[in-house]
């Protein structure tokens, strides 16, 4: 398959190109053009056009529109699955499931209004709060869900008026191509742009004068610089950036009822999730029955290429991201014992075993940072003030979750942790009418919800007299 770019409402070759690999063979998946600085300015040029016939078009049509792209995504489900598993490594299973989730996230912003909100309406004054557009959104796309991080921002910037240029990560341009192949005809021409480089135009999209928001999802450390160059224009941004999120788990719940849910929450997507349950606090009563049991399941995962069936878990998506999992399995090995994992495979593909390591302390580096992998720390507490404490000790904030049979008792754990997005009894669940967001430095500002769509919009305000 050719992949091109999108740029104003036709699919063109890029200026350059670059491999894109397979995570599990390392082999070339494909070619893959890449944009110069020439054609993102093309690309916004295009974008402010598309812009001033997109905001003027009714509010019915564009939710029209996002349905067509839903019914599109779900026809072409398994050509997007499958270059999905290819360039991303996750299983294709799981592959199916974030494309057809992406449709559902468009499905549920068609079903979003903007309606003129009415602050008063006295004898002496009228004041309507009215959601315009805010012009041209830059939208930057992680590696670790290509398609279904692109449905946070997509419908939303759609359904609020905005034209949009999307870039998705060095290593996965794949399936966000496929998708601006599929719906180059579905807008108005410069509506939408899909371009891919080779990680040298961010700065100039963050910086572009053309660009009026940025929506950007990855790690702290570049959600702070996407920031800080942000500013020089004054965008607006949304930033979702990394976490370190904790699981308590209480002395009162059952082991091996809820052991599979906390595997699935720490292991999921091979742990290259932002909110993914990164460190495990276990009360004393349950440690060791809760280790015995997670490393069980640790061992008898099926790791492998994500196209062949039974895979649970892929390989690693890039070599940067093996190694630095591969050296956090080494300060898990120095800090604590592992009872599960550990050993990395010889041969093709950025393969770990799912690694269970116990008996560790808070100021290991595998405790205290964002592993991003397949490496899960439990450590032991016996206070549960204290072990709010330390789970709060964290300049992460996104999500956490607390674990009991007694749901109130958990609430009241709950209340205490500091993060954007607190789970009871389940970790990970993101719903697309409850709005995402991270404090500290795991972000700035809300995806998702209604609350997620007004990012998207200026905020006016009329004001009359009467």
């Amino acid at each position: 398959m050719k992949y091109q770019l999108l740029i104003n409402g036709a699919l063109v070759d890029g200026a350059g190109s670059m491999p894109v690999l397979n995570p599990a063979t390392e082999d070339v998946l494909a070619d893959c053009p890449t944009a110069s600085p020439a054609q993102l300015d093309e690309a916004v040029v295009a974008a402010q056009t598309g812009f001033e016939v997109w905001k003027n078009t009714p509010l019915d049509t564009r939710r029209a529109k996002l349905g067509e792209i839903a019914d599109i995504i779900e026809a072409n489900a398994d050509d997007l699955a499958r270059i999905l598993t290819q360039e991303q490594g996750k299983p294709l299973e799981d592959a199916t499931g974030e494309v057809m989730g992406a449709s559902m996230f468009f499905r549920y912003f068609q079903s979003l209004d903007l309606p003129v909100e009415i602050l008063e309406d006295t004898d002496t004054q009228r004041v309507e709060i009215h959601r315009n557009p805010l012009g041209v959104v830059g939208a930057i796309i992680p590696w670790n869900f290509p398609i279904i991080l692109l449905a946070f921002k997509l419908p939303a910037a759609l359904l609020a008026g905005n034209a949009i240029i999307i870039k998705p990560a060095p290593t996965t341009p794949l399936s966000a191509l496929h998708l601006g192949r599929l719906i180059a005809d579905v807008l108005p021409a410069g509506v939408v742009n899909i371009i891919a480089d080779n990680n040298d135009l961010g700065d100039k999209i963050t910086t572009h004068t053309g660009i009026s928001k940025i929506s950007f999802t990855g790690s702290t450390a570049t959600g702070a610089r996407v920031m800080a160059s942000a500013a020089s224009t004054l965008k607006r941004i949304t930033l979702e950036l990394g976490g370190n999120d904790a699981g308590i788990i209480m002395d009162d719940v059952d082991v091996d009822a809820i052991a599979p849910q906390i595997f699935q929450g720490a292991f999921g997507n091979n742990g290259q999730i932002c909110i993914a349950m990164k460190r495990v606090y276990a009360h004393e009563s349950i440690y060791d029955r809760l280790v015995e049991q997670l490393a069980k399941l640790a061992d008898e995962a099926i790791v492998g290429n994500g196209l062949e069936q039974g895979t649970q878990l892929g390989p690693l998506q890039n070599k940067m991201q093996f190694d630095k999992v591969k050296d956090y399995i080494e300060d898990g090995r120095a800090n604590g014992t592992i009872v599960a994992g550990g050993d990395v495979p010889d041969g093709k593909g950025y393969f770990i075993p799912p690694t269970i390591v116990r008996d560790i302390d808070d100021d290991s580096r595998l405790v205290s940072e964002e592993q991003f992998g397949p490496v899960l720390p439990i450590i032991k507490y016996d206070d549960i003030d204290d072990v709010i404490e330390r789970a709060n000790n964290s300049d992460y904030g996104l999500g956490g979750s607390v674990w009991s049979s007694d749901t109130e008792r958990a609430y009241e754990v709950a209340k205490k942790v500091d993060s954007g997005t607190i789970w009871i009894n389940k970790h990970a669940d993101l719903q697309p009418h409850v709005p995402f967001g991270g404090i500290k430095t795991s972000g700035i500002g809300t995806e998702l919800g209604a609350e997620g769509l007004n990012e998207f919009t200026q905020r006016k305000v009329i004001n009359v007299a009467k």
